[in-house]
């Protein structure tokens, strides 16, 4: 167990990068989990952190409970963690966990593609709805945000440990997938409810959320089986593509196979 003293030690450095900087992941090969409820999903996942930091009031009172994970167990004054840590209410304690790349695209799985999303907290709520309803591929077009960074990790609240995710995809990584593409649209195609009540909506598919203004692209629109929209009875003219993605993955997921 190491105690880190100084406000200028270089560790303390490079774990500020990884906690505020949403793209320091893929030159570091690491990331940063902060928090006890995403490190113990990640824990039940299988994962293993390469460092446990842990501020010191954490260490006194809940310390013992997380020792043998690494040999690699820093503990630093409350104030320090305060300071690279991107909550208002730091948690107080973090995981530093090795990242690779992920470059193999599953042609046949049940598939989420993420057209150029802008907003972290959508990302990874989209990344938690895909994992609860049984999508175990994410594909990112370049331009969506990073899916590995501290406020993506947070808003998917462990799902990314039971996903493959692949980043930086080309449409030609899409147009190769061998289920059935499905794209939202607020104005065109067939309604989500008539498509599960005449059995035309595929159980394993692909779905495409687009970016959240400008949706989905018109290039990926055409290689779509449908484009569907979603009833609003209540007049809104568009849905949050979070709520959307909800609501589409659910659908397909209880639809009869």
């Amino acid at each position: 167990m190491k105690l880190i003293s100084s406000r200028d030690n270089p560790q303390l450095k490079a774990w500020r990068r990884l906690a505020q900087d949403s793209t320091a992941y893929r030159k570091a090969g690491q990331f940063w989990l902060e928090g006890d409820h995403l490190c113990r999903a990640a824990l039940q996942r299988g994962v293993r952190p390469l460092q446990l930091v842990l501020t010191e009031s954490f260490q006194a009172e809940q310390g013992d409970e997380w020792l043998g994970l690494t040999d690699q167990v820093f503990v630093v004054p409350d104030a320090f963690f305060a300071s690279l840590s991107g909550l208002e209410s730091p948690a107080r304690m973090g995981f530093v966990v090795a990242w690779q790349a992920a470059h193999d695209v599953q042609p046949d799985a049940a598939t989420v593609v993420l057209d150029r999303l802008q907003d972290a907290g959508n990302v990874g709520a989209i990344l938690r709805c895909a994992s609860a309803f049984g999508y175990r591929q994410v594909l990112a077009i370049k331009g969506t945000a990073a899916l590995w960074s501290p406020k993506v990790l947070r808003a998917g609240m462990g799902a990314h440990f039971g996903l493959q995710l692949v980043e930086a995809v080309s449409e030609a990584d899409v147009a190769a997938l061998q289920v059935p593409l499905l794209t939202t649209s607020s104005h065109e195609g067939p309604f989500l409810h008539a498509l599960l009540q005449v059995g035309d909506l595929p159980q394993k598919c692909a779905w495409v959320f687009g970016h959240e203004g400008q949706g989905v692209s018109t290039s990926l629109m055409a290689m779509a089986r449908h484009q569907v929209r979603i009833a609003q009875p209540g007049g809104e003219e568009s849905l949050n593509v979070a709520t959307a993605a909800a609501i589409c993955l659910h659908a397909s997921a209880t639809a009869s196979p």
